[in-house]
């Protein structure tokens, strides 16, 4: 009898085995953040600081270290980068590298933020640091820079690695630095598909993409191990949210669950709120030099010996062009004052005094310098800007960049103010700024409700 309740038993276990019926795995553990990316407040969470495997979101912080290095001058986009066979080697998903070619950086961020590719992932942190080891090393300065206190990271991709972790208020966190940190590149993780140079690829977030009103971003991500992974954003009118879930039972479920968590974040949030843009990072333990790396390239050449200019005569300003400073200056004042709570709603500003023509005293002519043009070594060169757009005359362009000045104190201050006249009116610029002033500006006025537009070389 023994005999027979053993053979039965056994018998039962190979079925079970045969027809797929063994208990299956257990599932990952289900987390998830809800945050109002203008504020950092958080706005729900569960689970949110139990570390697990973030799979493909690590990616996130592979870009986010690709955009730094682009603005730091480590590396262009349009740098030519070096396949190794690591790179070539990595499982799917994959863009389909081949070891001994060579790519454009640009194509690489796009295939690891679109079609999240561990090739292009590996590739990337072995450009910018020469291993992906080095690089993990890289990853985790910039987590405990940016406030990720439960992460590791282990590569640049997310397979399941020994000890590769992180959260989802480290997942949050991280989204909303790349919304404000780089919001020049953060339209990538919007794109339903684009060019990666050897091929077209896909969004694999398109379905939130598509079904979500507002949403724009930002990174899948699946393993066996971390389940399906999701961090998403979505602004309506001036309410951003960012909602992250862990351990998702499927990409249907992830996906239902994140509008859900999005819906939950803009019924919590207020429809006023002041933005609070954090500041860049920080590396006390960096080299002096910033982290730019030496390239290799000559340190000094001769430069071409620039020709006396003539010196221009300055301009006598018109009376019109002083009217519209006073009053530029008054209006700025007004806003400012009101902004500070020292002047009461409906009391009109006082009275500003409108300056003379006679008290303005020109200054004093400088020579023109001729323009040399040289090639831009990084982003850090002042060759950028922020259009405020255009107007009907050259008279209100002015009047707008000088109330856009006055009433952004320490942010255009040493920019250069221009209008350039274009078909159908006259552009205000602010000119003269890097590319990393010229985004936090536009940052900036973009939270005031203001047009801007950055442009570069």
């Amino acid at each position: 009898m023994k005999t027979v309740r053993l053979a039965t038993a056994l018998m039962g276990l190979i079925l079970c085995v045969v027809l797929g019926l063994t208990a299956p795995a257990r599932a990952a553990p289900y987390a998830a953040m809800v945050m109002d990316a203008r504020t950092g407040e958080v706005l729900h969470s569960r689970n949110a600081d139990t570390r697990l495997h973030p799979a493909s979101l690590t990616k996130m912080m592979t870009l986010y270290i690709a955009f730094e290095a682009v603005r730091l001058g480590e590396i262009g986009l349009d740098t030519e980068v070096l396949i190794s066979a690591n790179a070539d080697a990595e499982p799917p998903s994959h863009l389909g590298l081949r070891a001994g070619t060579t790519i454009r950086f640009r194509y690489l961020i796009r295939a690891a933020a679109i079609r999240s590719a561990n090739d292009a992932a590996t590739a990337i942190a072995e450009a910018l640091e020469g291993s992906e080891a080095a690089f993990a090393r890289r990853m985790n300065r910039t987590a405990r820079a940016l406030g990720m206190t439960r992460t590791t990271f282990r590569n640049a991709h997310g397979l399941t690695s020994d000890g590769h972790l992180s959260t989802a208020r480290d997942m949050t966190i991280l989204g909303r630095r790349l919304v404000y940190d780089y919001p020049q590149y953060y339209n990538i993780f919007s794109r339903r598909e684009d060019d990666a140079g050897i091929a077209t690829v896909r969004n694999t977030n398109r379905a939130v993409l598509n079904a979500y009103a507002g949403a724009d971003g930002i990174k899948t991500g699946y393993t066996r191990a971390a389940g399906f992974n999701l961090v998403a954003s979505a602004q309506r009118g001036q309410e951003r949210i960012i909602a992250t879930v862990f351990g998702g039972r499927s990409a249907a479920w992830r996906n239902q669950r994140i509008m859900e968590l999005l819906d939950m974040g803009f019924e919590r949030a207020p429809s006023r709120a002041t933005v609070r843009v954090p500041p860049l990072p920080s590396y006390p333990d960096a080299p002096s030099s910033g982290g730019v790396r030496a390239s290799g390239a000559v340190a000094r050449s001769l430069r071409p010996i620039p020709r006396p200019a003539p010196v221009a005569p300055a301009p006598e300003p018109s009376p019109e062009l002083l009217a519209a400073i006073g009053e530029a200056v008054g209006e700025a004042l007004t806003e400012i004052e009101t902004a500070a709570g020292t002047a009461p709603p409906g009391v009109p500003p006082t009275p500003r005094p409108e300056p003379q023509a006679t008290a303005i005293v020109p200054p004093r002519p400088e020579p023109i310098a001729p323009e040399v043009v040289t090639r831009a070594s990084s982003t850090g060169s002042r060759l950028y800007g922020v259009s405020l757009g255009r107007q009907p005359s050259h008279h209100a362009a002015e009047r707008l960049l000088l109330r856009t000045a006055l009433a952004e104190l320490g942010t255009f201050d040493d920019a250069l103010r221009r209008v350039v006249q274009r078909s159908g009116g006259y552009e205000a610029r602010f000119a003269g700024m890097t590319e990393d002033q010229a985004a936090r500006a536009c940052a900036r006025l973009s939270a005031r409700h203001l047009a801007c537009e950055t442009f570069g070389p």
